[in-house]
């Protein structure tokens, strides 16, 4: 791992002096318990229920592939490997009781842009016969399987890209050949299988004249039998208005999707004939839908699951519904997420967990009814006390009641006067959920009170509170941060003098943002990964499709230079702390570095500890367990 700490200009205030030492201080054990990466990162059982396909994380950024048999304490044995630098295995989905498909990805940085590549290939259960099924010549995109095509014995169909567009071949995984089922269509971006070898739906991305996106997709459909397509919906991103379909069910002839209904995402269904009936299958009359939830082989529609204070899901299918109520009633109330199935469905990988359990694979005999442990996430946290989650408001300025999830240290339920962590999502499209994360756990081991305020701007809470988002509402959104700070200190639970911020992504860009807003209120802050200027974003985005997108996302003119953290370094008064890694596709590691250069400037606090080689996720266990280090003792400084 390379490591590069760049300090400047650290002043003595507020131990300022001890903090170069602390920089280049080694984790210690506590930090890389809860800077390992969870170990199971996909997992996935044979046709006949006689295997499992495990992706596991190893040391340092590496990835495995395991393969075992599906009875407890079986040896799993290694079939494939990634090293991190920079390709990743993320997921290995038998094709066969003998087969698996593997995916590969990564990013790679060329010049002063990091781009993002995939990869599918096919190795054998025992390891060996490695096959790549991608097509890698005109892009890096490699395809996605949308088919498993139960009973087919090895062959998928998958998505190809080449110069004419995108386009769908049935592939054989023991001999890579292929065979054209759907032709490379101009502007295509997405297809839907029925489950069972049948494309019933087709997605194009529709272009302004100049080339760039107008953020608007065109559906056709394939009615029952036909071979032409019939237009289906337009669905307009912008502002999720529009029909955007996501899974077919082949004995209905229905495809089901999301639509807004009464301001909020619901769940819809469009026959797909000519009448094309529409009929609302779910609605929640105070949070969004978040996702559809299928099981199977042939990814079965079973029900909707939804956000509210918990995950909750509501089931279409009873028989499904009644066996996640036993298996959670069985493991104690967990939180149960019904993975991959056996064909003739007897046989179960389930994934159980909660706030203070990391989680845990199982295999479900539903004959023999028994539940066999397979691996846990993360065992480096095995018999170690966590800290409860639990949900919480608080009032904004403006009177506006925001949800938090607020976790305390362990043992500490009535602890007052805490050192305090603000920390705002990423996103800001998206939304922070009840259960398991590593780094609360990990500041709450530490001894910190953690808020996580879902401000509005947030995803899931239905388009008034999304606004226009957390960008071009900044002021909104930030306030409700100021406010989540202002609020831990009324309620006795932070000590003033230690409320601190840390964010990563857009949390860290709130992280930054806040000190526009009031600068005295934090005491420190810590940004990884964080967006802090506008007009380099913008700049980066010039030549993609998405940039007139991005344009309305981010906004422009003096309305972006308002927003953006690094036209306000003059303003700030809490020492900065930031972590970034050099292969970002996402937030460009040049956002960091510009916002260190400003603070350097205006003579602020500030540090930039940089990654080599390592994405927006920062996947990597020894940077993951340095950078839990660095942040916690740096943030514990605050108010000394």
């Amino acid at each position: 791992m390379n490591y590069v700490a760049n300090t400047v200009r650290l002043s003595a205030l507020m131990g300022f002096c001890s903090l170069s030492a602390i920089a280049h201080a080694e984790p210690d054990a506590l930090a890389k318990a809860f800077g390992a990466r969870e170990t199971v990162i996909s997992a996935s059982l044979s046709p006949d229920g006689q295997k499992i396909a495990l992706v596991a994380a190893g040391g340092g950024r590496t990835t495995k592939a395991y393969v075992l048999d599906a009875q407890e304490g079986a040896e799993p044995k290694v079939v494939a490997g990634a090293s991190g630098k920079p390709e990743y295995l993320y997921r290995c989905n038998w094709v066969s009781n003998d087969r698996l498909a593997c995916n590969l990805g990564g990013e790679k940085r060329t010049g002063d842009d990091v781009y993002g590549f995939s990869n599918i290939f096919a190795v054998d259960a025992a390891g060996g016969n490695i096959v790549p099924l991608s097509r890698l010549r005109t892009n890096l995109y490699g395809g996605d399987i949308i088919d498993l095509l139960p009973g087919e014995n090895g062959l998928v169909l998958m998505t190809r890209a080449d110069s004419g567009g995108l386009g769908i071949d049935r592939v054989d995984t023991r001999t890579g050949k292929s065979k054209l089922i759907e032709q490379s269509e101009p502007m295509a971006m997405d297809y839907i299988s029925d489950g069972h070898g049948i494309v019933r739906v087709i997605g194009f991305q529709e272009n302004k004249g100049s080339g760039y996106a107008k953020g608007t997709f065109r559906y056709l459909y394939r009615p029952l039998g036909k071979t032409g397509w019939s237009n289906l919906s337009i669905y307009d991103m912008r502002d999720e208005r529009g029909f955007s379909p996501a899974a077919i069910d082949p004995d209905k002839n229905i495809v089901y999707g999301y639509e807004r209904v009464d301001g909020r995402l619901a769940v819809v269904s469009v026959a797909l004939d000519a009448g094309q009936e529409k009929k609302l299958v779910f609605a929640h009359p105070r949070v969004d839908v978040s996702n559809l939830v299928t099981v199977g082989r042939d990814r079965r529609v079973v029900g909707v699951r939804y956000v509210e204070e918990q995950s909750e899901v509501v089931y279409f299918d009873d028989e499904i519904k009644a066996l996640s109520t036993a298996l959670s009633k069985a493991l104690g109330g967990k939180a149960v997420h019904i993975g991959d199935m056996s064909q003739n469905e007897q046989r179960i990988l389930i994934w159980a967990g909660s706030d203070i359990d990391p989680g845990q694979y199982y295999l479900f005999d539903r004959a023999a009814k028994k539940l066999s442990p397979v691996m846990p996430d993360r065992p480096e946290l095995a018999g170690r006390a966590l800290a409860e989650m639990q949900s919480v408001s608080y009032k904004a300025s403006d009177g506006t009641v925001i949800p938090a999830y607020l976790t305390l240290p362990p043992g500490r339920a009535n602890a007052k006067g805490l050192p305090a962590i603000v920390m705002p999502h990423g996103g800001p499209e998206s939304r922070d959920e009840w259960g398991f994360d590593w780094i609360v756990q990990y500041y709450a081991a530490r001894g910190f009170a953690v808020l996580q305020p879902q401000f509005r701007g947030s995803y899931g809470f239905g388009e008034k509170w999304l606004m226009q988002n957390g960008y071009r509402s900044w002021s909104t959104a930030i306030g409700d941060v100021a406010d989540a700070g202002r609020w831990l200190v009324a309620e006795g639970i932070a000590d003033p003098a230690r409320l601190t911020i840390a964010g990563w992504s857009y949390g860290g860009y709130a992280a930054l943002q806040v000190q526009a807003v009031d600068p005295k209120l934090f005491k420190a802050v810590v940004a990884i990964a964080p967006v802090t200027n506008f007009s380099d974003r913008l700049r980066r985005a010039q030549f993609n499709s998405g940039y007139l997108l991005e344009q309305q996302r981010m906004g422009t003119g003096q309305e972006a230079q308002d927003a953006s953290p690094s036209n306000h370094a003059a303003e700030f008064l809490a020492p900065v702390l930031m972590f970034h890694g050099t292969e970002d596709n996402n937030v460009d590691i040049t956002q960091a570095r510009i916002m260190q250069s400003k603070l350097e400037g205006a003579g602020k606090r500030s540090r930039l500890v940089v990654y080599d080689g390592l994405a927006h996720s920062l996947n990597d266990s020894d940077a993951r367990a340095d950078m839990l280090q660095q942040s916690a003792d740096f943030l514990l400084l605050a108010g000394k």
